[in-house]
C-alpha cells in the first residue's frame, strides 16, 4: 500500500449559529472536553446542543454550563445528567488570555461549534466575543439579505 491512509474527515455534532448573530466574535480556541462514556456514545449518535451554552472559568479552570447531552438509550441506570458542568481542557497561556478579557473587558466566551477531530476526540471550538446591540444585529441582518440578493442577480445575469 503506498501513501497516506486518508484521516477521517471532522464530524460535526452540533453548531451554535444563533452566536455568529448575537454576538461580534473576536478571537477562535479550540477546546478538549472531558466526558464519560454515555456522553461520547450520545455524541456520536449526533445529539447535542449548545446554542444556550456559554463557558465560564471558575477555581482556574474553564468550565461548559448549560451544555445539553442527551441520555444515551442502552446505558439505562450508567447514564449520565444531561446538563452538568463540563470541563473544559485548554492551555494555561489562552485560559489566562480568555479569563483576562471576561474580566476586564467583560467579554464572553461563547462555543460555536462541537465535532469530533481527525483522531476522534471531542473538541469544542469556543469563541471571545462581545455582545451585539440591536441596532448591530438589523446591520448583520441588512448585508446577510444583500449578500443573498447580490449572489441572485450574479447567477441570472452571468
Amino acid at each position: 500500500m503506498t501513501g497516506k491512509a486518508k484521516s477521517p474527515p471532522r464530524t460535526l455534532v452540533a453548531e451554535n449559529r444563533r452566536a455568529r448573530f448575537d454576538f461580534a466574535i473576536e478571537d477562535t480556541f479550540e477546546a478538549g472536553m472531558v466526558l464519560t462514556g454515555t456522553e461520547v456514545k450520545a455524541l456520536r449518535e449526533g445529539r447535542a446542543n449548545i446554542t444556550e451554552s456559554y463557558a465560564s472559568p471558575e477555581k482556574g479552570e474553564l468550565w461548559l454550563i448549560n451544555g445539553y447531552i442527551p441520555e444515551y438509550g442502552p446505558a439505562n441506570r450508567f447514564n449520565h445528567a444531561p446538563r452538568r458542568p463540563r470541563k473544559l481542557l485548554i492551555r494555561r497561556r489562552e485560559m489566562n488570555k480568555l479569563v483576562g478579557a471576561v474580566e476586564r473587558q467583560g467579554r464572553t466566551i461563547v462555543p460555536l461549534r462541537l465535532y469530533f477531530n481527525d483522531r476522534g476526540l471531542a473538541k469544542l471550538e469556543v469563541a471571545l466575543a462581545t455582545g451585539k446591540k440591536t441596532h448591530d444585529k438589523r446591520e448583520t441582518s441588512k448585508q446577510r439579505d444583500w449578500q443573498r440578493d447580490k449572489a441572485r442577480l450574479m447567477r441570472e445575469k452571468g
